[in-house]
């Protein structure tokens, strides 16, 4: 018989802490319900080319990368984090606002390095103060999380009606809108004081985890790293590809909103997920999945064919997703849960930037047949993870998941 857990309560959290959150989700996730499908086509508007597109999305990737750990370790010393968001927010809508002005390579390249630099520490804090909530009150994650999800596919939507409508030059605006809504929530943002708990990107600076340093646990997160970077090419030039086999801007949308509502789906049953499978079928499902998605990407599917493939994202990103967070649970301490994450965000990240950087090239190359390499990428990520699997502690006693 366990001892019961002690009783939560909320009296002394922030009021309406659930309702704040959710707004917090919103704004940034309004930017990237834009920026993510649709600012290829304003700079394939500007008649970039597909090198000059990637080298565009690839490299403020690898700034973001550098950036929101420092973000991170300086929102961990000060009194709130709330007040780092609203630095994040007021300087994102200033470089979304000096966008507007630049139609040049270089110009662009700059500006909206500067706009990643400091839009993304924005997401993962919020992501801190709402695990703060958790941990202290008791609050559920999903039931927060899941407005922001809405928000991106509202976005999208809308986005996709108006550039059907306007062309690329709303996206600007879009996103500048976004950016005004995350100074007003970042305002509205819960204070809950330090944290106990350090945020996952200031644990990059902190010293590995005994555990993170196993060989086993490293070719995993490197394996699904790789396979979440494998989705570089389809953020980059998805867009700028269906628009021209003749799919109209909804239809982009659609396509993009049926991605993320499948995604919005695992995480909500997720739980059930996790009752039913292991965690290792649930890694495996997704990389095996991501590589049969980029070999049936180049061909001619249609759009009912391409709505399919789009809810494989529900498997080659959420799935696995889930799975490997629940890895590192599993493996590390809870006082290491900062390094953990910290590594994992530096992981993904840096693959994501370098094959989002590679992929202008290849698209300019091969134009839709590149997809094909990013199929090779993930099994490059899948034959990675299978051999982490291979070396785990307790492999002779564990049967091969199924």
């Amino acid at each position: 018989m366990t001892p019961a857990s002690p009783a939560v309560s909320r009296e002394d959290a922030p009021r309406f802490f659930e309702a704040r959150i959710a707004l917090l989700f919103c704004a940034p996730l309004i930017v990237n319900g834009v920026a993510m499908p649709f600012l290829p086509v304003w700079l394939h508007g500007l008649s970039l080319s597909d090198n000059e597109i990637g080298i565009l999305l690839g490299l403020p990737m690898f700034i973001r990368v550098l950036t929101a750990p420092v973000a991170g370790i300086i929102a961990d010393r000060i009194r709130e984090r709330a007040h780092v968001l609203i630095v994040s927010a007021v300087l994102a809508l200033a470089m979304a606002l000096s966008l507007f002005h630049t139609h040049s390579f270089l110009a662009i390249l700059i500006v909206y390095g500067l706009h990643q630099a400091v839009f993304s520490p924005y997401l993962p804090i919020t992501e801190a103060i709402t695990l703060t909530g958790v941990r202290r009150w008791r609050y559920d994650y999903g039931r927060m999380r899941f407005w922001g999800s809405l928000a991106f596919i509202g976005a999208t939507m809308v986005g996709g009606v108006l550039i059907g409508r306007h062309g690329g030059d709303v996206v600007l605006p879009m996103m500048a809108v976004g950016c005004f809504l995350m100074i007003v929530t970042a305002l509205l943002a819960p204070r809950v004081g330090r944290p106990r708990q350090p945020t996952p990107l200031a644990g990059l600076a902190s010293p590995p985890a005994r555990a993170l340093r196993q060989f086993d646990l490293q070719l995993l997160m490197l394996g699904v790293a790789l396979v979440n970077g494998s989705h570089a090419m389809l953020f980059a030039f998805s867009a700028i590809y269906w628009q021209e086999i003749g799919f109209s801007g909804t239809a982009i949308a659609v396509l993009w909103s049926a991605g993320v509502f499948a995604e919005v789906l695992v995480f909500i049953f997720a739980r059930a997920l996790l009752l039913r499978f292991s965690l290792w079928t649930m890694i495996f499902t997704g990389c095996f999945l991501a590589v049969l998605r980029w070999i049936l990407f180049p061909h001619d599917l249609g759009f009912p064919g391409y709505f399919v493939l789009q809810c494989f994202h529900a498997f080659t990103f959420a799935t696995m997703h889930v799975g490997m967070q629940n890895m590192l649970v599993r493996r590390v301490a809870e006082q290491q849960e900062a390094s953990a994450q910290g590594l994992y965000f530096f992981y993904n990240g840096s693959f994501t930037a370098l094959l989002t950087l590679v992929s202008g090239s290849l698209f300019a190359l091969y134009h839709v047949q590149a997809f094909y390499m990013m199929s090779v990428v993930a099994a490059v990520g899948c034959g990675l993870a299978l051999c982490g699997w291979r070396l785990r502690p307790g492999r002779n006693t564990v049967p091969l998941p199924t």
